[in-house]
């Protein structure tokens, strides 16, 4: 989990150049084909999601907020236009819908699927660091 918000801490840092050149981030979001790193980004919008729920639901209170908060931050930095961003947040409520459809309470597999969305976030997140990160 550390190393899943380290690397969110990196993502945001580094502008996620997911907002684009400097011009287009001047002039506020911009309309057009999405960029390289979408389906990436709304796969790690569902994680967020998903973790959002089932973090709490297996006791860690701490994080009640933590995982929207990460989505808000990632959100702010991105700064998309109305459509995209309506993209973005339909997969965070996916990622959090589609697990309190199954779980109720914390189970050995909500404490599995927890892990492999942190892993699988990480993964992600490091990868847009690595492959649009590098202005």
């Amino acid at each position: 989990m550390r190393a899943l918000s380290r690397l969110l801490a990196l993502l945001l840092a580094c502008g996620l150049v997911l907002a684009g050149p400097a011009s287009s981030r001047a002039a506020g979001p911009t309309e057009g084909a999405a960029p390289p790193y979408d389906g990436d980004l709304m796969r790690l919008a569902e994680i967020l999601g998903a973790l959002h729920y089932l973090r709490p639901l297996c006791g860690v209170t701490a994080e009640a907020q933590r995982w929207r908060n990460e989505m808000q931050a990632l959100l702010d930095t991105e700064q998309p236009s109305d459509a995209r961003r309506a993209k973005i947040i339909a997969s965070f409520n996916r990622g959090y819908s589609s697990y309190a459809e199954v779980y109720r309470s914390c189970t050995p597999a909500a404490r599995v699927a927890v892990d492999r969305q942190l892993d699988e976030g990480g993964r992600l997140t490091h990868e847009i660091v690595v492959r649009y990160g590098g202005n």
